[in-house]
């Protein structure tokens, strides 16, 4: 197995080189491409959440070439410009395997939309795991609301797209997953915990709706008592699905 940090996968003029970390076993089956969360205004490829420090080395053991990418966080710049590091490393790291992409919270957000943005029929991925995403930035303020959490003075939402998003809600349709659910869209996995306060359920519930309705594949997993970051949950519980999933989503993109 190799492993090779500090990869360079694009520079943009006036901000700081973004990198991923890539690990390749031999016979890697699938390449997976894992953004972290953190509200689009902080964490790191190297900050991974409490009790899943090891995933990227589970998903290698499991044949999976894995590279975790850092992009453009929110007091660098707005949105769409996260959206374009993503894309930019899929293209990096995409090679003749099947490619996946992994993401928690504003990572599943973003792996979400690069998913969903492309041309109907041609994803640009073969699959995507969405560990609790936001898919509906219109909708986040009351669903927040409904699941009884305090109202926040200036939203992480607002922070990625310049201003909260009612007051620029064309931009916010055009951040927001849901609305580019289509029945091209590659096989979905969405996963989120039933007590989650800061991004809800709803989030999920509605673009796996959205999603069925459109005619396109997508399961979805609730974990109970489980919250943001899966706070409360067993690690093993929610890492195994996602990888079975994935290993399926390979299987049938080599056929």
């Amino acid at each position: 197995m190799r492993y090779r940090p500090g990869v360079g996968y694009r520079e943009v003029p006036g901000f700081r080189p973004l990198e991923l970390d890539l690990t390749e076993p031999e016979h890697a089956v699938a390449t997976v491409l894992y953004l972290h969360g953190g509200g689009w205004r902080r964490g790191s490829r190297r900050t991974p959440l409490p009790g899943f420090e090891h995933l990227a080395g589970e998903l290698a053991a499991r044949g999976f070439r894995v590279a975790t990418a850092d992009y453009r966080l929110s007091g660098e710049a707005t949105f769409p410009a996260p959206l374009e590091d993503v894309r930019a490393a899929l293209e990096f790291v995409r090679d003749d395997r099947p490619l996946l992409v992994w993401g928690e919270s504003a990572g599943a957000h973003l792996g979400l939309l690069a998913a969903l943005t492309g041309e109907p029929g041609s994803a640009t991925v073969d699959g995507v795991v969405a560990w609790f995403p936001p898919t509906d930035l219109l909708g986040l303020p009351a669903d927040r609301h409904a699941s009884g959490a305090p109202p926040e003075e200036f939203s992480r939402e607002a922070l990625l797209l310049g201003a909260e998003p009612e007051a620029v809600p064309e931009l916010a349709r055009a951040a927001s997953p849901l609305t580019f659910a289509h029945a091209g869209a590659p096989p979905v996995l969405l996963m989120h915990g039933e007590d989650d306060d800061l991004v809800p359920a709803a989030q999920s519930v509605r673009l796996a709706d959205a999603l069925r309705a459109a005619g396109a594949p997508v399961e979805t997993l609730w974990v109970p008592g489980a919250r943001h970051r899966w706070a409360g949950a067993d690690p093993a519980s929610v890492i195994a699905p996602s990888i079975r999933f994935a290993h399926a989503v390979a299987a049938r993109s080599r056929r």
